[in-house]
């Protein structure tokens, strides 16, 4: 696979990763929380891994042309999001200094974290639309491992653009709870106003 495909993907991929969204809310709320970056990201990336896997064993050409299985995994993935936003937003994270997260919660932030991207239809159809564009069926490497390995680019640079914003989160918000909590509120609005706007899509 010619080195100018990665490289071309990554130009186009990194312009999504950049882009706050529901991943950056996430990442954010993680931060504010303490010591759960780590286990939160983790789950981020693991729900694109998934996403990354289903489209290279060609699941995602299939549900794609099934408009009743695009449909519920559209509204499964919207009426997450509204719940993890209303809740976000009335219950804001306002950390205190000093405060660390029970070890045990990480598990919870992860299994969280892999719903937040991968119950999000915006990611699967990203990649559906955009990994096979940059594979070279007369390519050495078969179609599904080059698709696994341009999502694996894309998955490394989500890593480093989300434990970034999660940990810098972690460092500026702690120590300013006022900011933490319109923060906390907006990143709620903003995954409401997303799960509305998917809602509103499968109506029209």
């Amino acid at each position: 696979m010619a080195v100018s495909l990665f490289a071309a993907f990554w130009a186009v991929s990194i312009l999504f990763v950049i882009t706050p969204g529901m991943d950056w809310a996430y990442a954010i709320s993680a931060g504010m929380h303490g010591r759960v970056v780590i286990p939160a990201v983790s789950g981020l990336l693991l729900g694109h891994f998934i996403a990354i896997l289903i489209v290279a064993a060609g699941i995602g050409a299939l549900v794609a042309g099934n408009p009743i299985a695009l449909t519920v995994l559209t509204v499964i993935g919207a009426a997450y999001l509204l719940w993890l936003g209303i809740n976000m937003f009335i219950h804001p994270s306002v950390p205190n200094a000093g405060e660390i997260q029970e070890t045990s919660s990480w598990r919870r932030w992860t299994i969280k974290g892999a719903c937040v991207s991968g119950l999000n239809p915006k990611v699967f159809l990203l990649f559906l639309a955009l990994l096979p564009q940059f594979t070279d069926p007369t390519g050495s490497w078969s179609i599904p491992v080059q698709i696994i390995s341009l999502g694996l680019i894309h998955l490394f640079s989500c890593g480093v653009v989300y434990f970034l914003v999660g940990f810098s989160s972690q460092t500026i918000l702690r120590t300013r709870p006022r900011a933490a909590q319109i923060v906390s509120q907006i990143s709620g609005i903003a995954m409401v106003v997303i799960a509305l706007l998917l809602f509103a899509e499968q109506m029209l």
